[in-house]
């Protein structure tokens, strides 16, 4: 058994994953087993303003080094082996992430990865789709997107990759990009904003199909905060509740009403639905359209939610390593 941390740093929120995994055994093949210990995650908003400065500002900086030195308390608490520290869209844009590089390894010791967007499509297809194996009832290939602050990721496979390509259409630039204006976001957003936020993600779809086969997908899995924020508000849920939202089943109809009430709906109203993290209230309705606009494309009728993905593909990955150095040594 091996206790590994996994952080994976995102354009809008960083999240933590402390969890012990066994390899796995029996027949060939076999997937090994990841038990949380535990799971955190702080908004600190890192790509605030990159996509128009290309830079990561200095509040966003402090802001993340404040939820570093938590999570390595919460590290150095529970003993984990290895740490692991993944940093996606934001700081891969920023001229100055070698001040982001610098800081995240005085705090934790380690540096950053600062990976691709394809292998941030691998660690968020591992992840969201260990549990699927051997499901009956839904259907190969998967079509795995990560609908993230800064860029979405597109992955179709069966039980490995066989295709992936990143694009830059997340809540975060989305909202940035056709939402904001004189510094802040309108609220709610004009049929014209909307509309050119529609165009730009549309865009981006043409590119990730000349990449992946999106059409060969028979289920679709949605990830992260968008999709988990809307498959709360789908179920009803007086409070956020991950076991109750995790491979929940959302339908397209769904997704298109979700999506017109929080590009209708102001500030305040968005803020007092019962599961909304405070850090999404500005962002969400980029997001909705984003995984709205992929049902559409592929012609899906439900997503499949996960609160699983890159954090445990993080996670599996780096514990499989570990594994793997213990068996040579």
């Amino acid at each position: 058994m091996t206790r590994v941390a996994a952080i994976d740093c995102g354009t809008n929120s960083i999240r933590l994953l402390v969890a012990d995994f066994t390899a796995p055994g029996g027949a060939p093949g076999a997937a090994g087993e990841l038990v949380e210990l535990d799971r955190r995650m702080v908004v600190v908003r890192l790509g605030e303003g990159v996509d128009r400065t290309g830079r990561l500002a200095p509040e966003a900086l402090e802001r993340t080094f404040a939820a570093c030195r938590e999570y390595a308390a919460v590290i150095k608490e529970l003993g984990a082996e290895r740490v692991r520290f993944v940093a996606t869209s934001a700081s891969r844009d920023a001229e100055n992430r070698d001040e982001f590089v610098r800081g995240v390894l005085d705090i934790l010791g380690v540096e950053p990865e600062v990976i691709s967007g394809d292998q941030e499509a691998e660690f968020s297809f591992t992840g969201a789709t260990e549990e699927l194996t051997g499901r009956d009832d839904l259907a190969k290939p998967y079509l795995v997107v990560d609908i993230g602050g800064g860029s979405t990721e597109f992955v179709v496979g069966e039980d490995h990759v066989r295709a992936a390509r990143s694009v830059d259409v997340g809540c975060v630039r989305m909202t940035e990009r056709h939402l904001v204006v004189d510094g802040r976001v309108t609220d709610p957003p004009t049929e014209a904003q909307v509309a050119a936020m529609r165009a730009d993600i549309e865009a981006a779809l043409d590119l990730a199909a000349e990449a992946v086969p999106l059409g060969e997908a028979r289920t679709l899995v949605g990830l992260a905060g968008s999709v988990t924020t809307i498959a709360a508000i789908a179920l009803g849920l007086p409070a956020y509740d991950s076991a109750a939202i995790h491979h929940a089943r959302v339908s397209r109809d769904q997704v298109r009403a979700i999506t017109e009430r929080m590009l209708t709906s102001t500030h305040a109203e968005r803020a007092a639905i019962p599961v909304m993290h405070p850090g999404r209230v500005d962002v969400i309705g980029a997001g909705a359209l984003v995984l709205l606009a992929i049902m559409e494309r592929i012609g899906a009728a439900e997503v499949v939610v996960s609160e699983h993905d890159i954090l445990d593909g993080i996670a599996i990955r780096t514990a499989e390593e570990a594994e793997a150095g213990k068996q040579r040594s």
